[in-house]
């Protein structure tokens, strides 16, 4: 039985349009990041060992995306204060934004959402400065996504 039943938007298209909470309650939309390239990172689990790494990592580097004019946001189906308390936690310094209720509504829209076991898998998306989708990731769970990734989707955005 296939968990994800949706496919993923595709390359080319407008990303889907969603508005999300970030950790003090604050609306995020993509259409208010206009103007930059957007990278969306879906993460299963809040405080999960892979997915804390990944984050660390971003966290790590977030000049080389500073540099491209990218605005990163992390969505998980983690409630916002689980969200704030991680992101205070690890010093997270990009949105983490709950998709919690309607749980998963934008995962599905994205097509990373696991019906069967009710959590984002690690989808990752860049959007050009129009919120055009340019380049995508979906790695199952437990297997983390390659940062060099990052630097090529942007470097080709960029170029």
């Amino acid at each position: 039985m296939e968990a994800i039943a949706r496919p993923t938007p595709a390359l080319g298209s407008p990303a889907p349009e969603f508005s999300l909470p970030d950790t003090h309650g604050t609306p995020v939309t993509p259409a208010g990041l206009r103007g930059g390239p957007v990278v969306i990172v879906f993460v299963p689990f809040a405080f999960s060992a892979t997915c804390t790494g990944e984050l660390c990592q971003l966290r790590d580097n977030i000049a080389e995306f500073e540099d491209a004019g990218a605005h990163v946001v992390v969505i998980s189906c983690d409630p916002g204060h689980a969200l704030r308390a991680w992101a205070a936690q690890e010093g997270f310094g990009f949105d983490l934004l709950s998709d919690f209720w309607p749980h998963g509504e934008v995962a599905k829209a994205y097509g990373v959402f696991d019906d069967a076991k009710g959590f984002a898998v690690r989808g990752s998306f860049l959007l050009d400065a129009e919120g055009v989708l340019r380049w995508s990731v979906v790695n199952p769970p437990g297997r983390a996504r390659d940062f060099g990734a990052y630097r090529e989707a942007l470097a080709a955005l960029t170029a």
